[in-house]
């Protein structure tokens, strides 16, 4: 998928003017942030499984190789066929040669965030192949022509009157207003393609290393048709899915429904270890699952390895008031939300992602909803840190930064400092007691909206003033 984290402000400011977008941001985050707060609360101890959580997940990225070979050699004796990929392109050209090798005309698809990321679509059908997307948001996305906007509801950007004039375009079928029978008319298109499908591509929410396992957790029946009805099943994954043992993923399972949609369970949890056996009524008559690093290993050896913690639930971006305001697709890439600040430039460069890092408030309500405890705000200060040593930070903001700690590091002048400009900024306010316009520094800070202006005193002179009247 093509990178376009660096119109972040140029697309962000479009979308909060997107009066469509602005309400269905509005509806989903009453039903993502509501219901999560519901369930948690019938956990008296949320906040020890959340710690017991981080420490599976930091336990499992310590020893993540002996995990994977324990994993790899598992599923190797169930039957799996296991290959890795060290880049986007050799994951997508692994599994065209698997469907090459199997005669495969027709892959139906099941929600792959990796897949996402590799563009894994597009190159499979730039060879001939059809690919079907099976979950219904990423059908509706699919048949749009979009990339998700949300990694748990890829079309929370669409109102019910955008898929009804969608749905009545692709479908060639009159249009539906009831949000019902339009599910009932997706069903419909797809399952005969259910029925011919050669081979099923899902992602996998986690890898078992006791028993070789790939998990997939959705809301739909079409994740678990696609792993069991056609011949030939590849899931893909990351290398940093991986968990030590059931017991741990059993776990995670208290955590990742609630944290994602508010459930206390998932509808279905679908475990794979091999393809059919002797006996087996259903599955696959061959199973592949390919490996993805691309900028893992990297990460895994930074100061940014607790976001490989992260269990893709996407809590964070449904408590984040930037995402809450303007969406997912204003970050460019896969991943949106406080987790994309991080990821995105994590992955690709923090050269091709300069401004997410800034896009946070640091309210901190991302770590606080987290279910593995991901200190989000501090990695992004990270960051912060980091585009400001290789110096990517504008010559303006570079050297007001290098003002403001000559300042900062010589209290008596910053009091002086600190007194005028707060008298100036009361002058600016005028009657109203609000700056229209910043002049030569904060132009993007009045720019859409009003400052507040200053007292004309400094929090210094309000409390020493009322230590003194003590």
């Amino acid at each position: 998928m093509e990178i376009t984290s660096q119109q972040f402000k140029a697309v962000s400011s479009s979308k909060l003017k997107d009066a469509k977008l602005q309400k269905a941001l509005k509806q989903a985050k009453g039903g993502f942030v509501v219901s999560r707060a519901k369930v948690v609360k019938e956990l008296d101890n949320f906040e020890e499984i959340r710690q017991a959580a981080s420490d599976v997940r930091d336990h499992c990225l310590a020893h993540l190789d002996s995990y994977l070979e324990e994993w790899e050699r598992r599923a190797q004796e169930a039957g799996t066929v296991v290959h890795w990929a060290e880049s986007y392109e050799e994951l997508n050209s692994i599994v065209v040669q698997i469907a090459q090798d199997n005669q495969v005309k027709k892959i139906i698809k099941s929600k792959s965030m990796v897949g996402e990321e590799t563009g894994l679509n597009q190159y499979v059908e730039g060879h001939g192949i059809e690919v079907k997307e099976t979950d219904l948001g990423e059908y509706i996305i699919q048949q749009a022509g979009e990339h998700p906007s949300h990694i748990i509801a890829p079309a929370t950007h669409k109102s019910k009157d955008d898929v009804s004039e969608l749905f009545a375009e692709k479908h060639k079928r009159p249009r539906l207003d009831d949000a019902e029978k339009l599910t009932h008319e997706a069903r419909e298109i797809l399952r005969p393609h259910f029925l011919d499908a050669d081979m099923g591509i899902t992602g996998a929410n986690f890898m078992i290393a006791e028993t070789g396992s790939t998990v997939i957790v959705t809301n739909e029946g079409n994740g678990r048709m696609t792993t069991t009805m056609p011949r030939v099943h590849v899931a893909i994954s990351s290398i940093e899915k991986c968990l030590p043992t059931l017991d741990d993923f059993a776990l995670m399972m208290r955590l990742l429904p609630r944290s994602a949609t508010g459930q206390v369970i998932s509808n279905y949890v679908s475990m794979t270890t091999g393809p059919k056996r002797a006996g087996d009524k259903d599955g696959p008559e061959k199973f592949h699952v390919i490996i993805l690093d691309v900028g893992r290993t990297r990460v895994l050896g930074s100061e940014l390895r607790d976001a490989l913690r992260c269990i893709r639930c996407g809590a964070c971006m449904n408590h984040c008031p930037v995402y809450q305001n303007v969406g997912g697709h204003a970050y460019g890439w896969v991943y949106p939300g406080p987790i994309g600040s991080v990821l995105t430039p994590a992955y690709n460069g923090i050269e091709n992602a300069i401004d997410l890092p800034n896009a946070a408030t640091m309210c901190n309500q991302c770590g606080v909803v987290c279910p593995v405890k991901i200190p989000l705000p501090d990695l992004m200060r990270k960051l912060r840190e980091k585009q400001f040593e290789k110096k990517l930070k504008s010559n303006m903001e570079h050297w007001s930064l290098r003002l403001w700690a000559y300042l900062a590091l010589r209290p008596k002048i910053y009091s002086i400092v600190t007194r005028v400009m707060a008298r100036i900024g009361r002058i600016l306010g005028g009657d109203s007691r609000r700056i229209r316009r910043m002049i030569i520094v904060g132009q993007d800070w009045t720019k859409n909206r009003d400052m507040p202006a200053p007292s004309g005193r400094t929090f210094r002179d309000i409390y020493l003033n009322k230590m003194n009247k003590r």
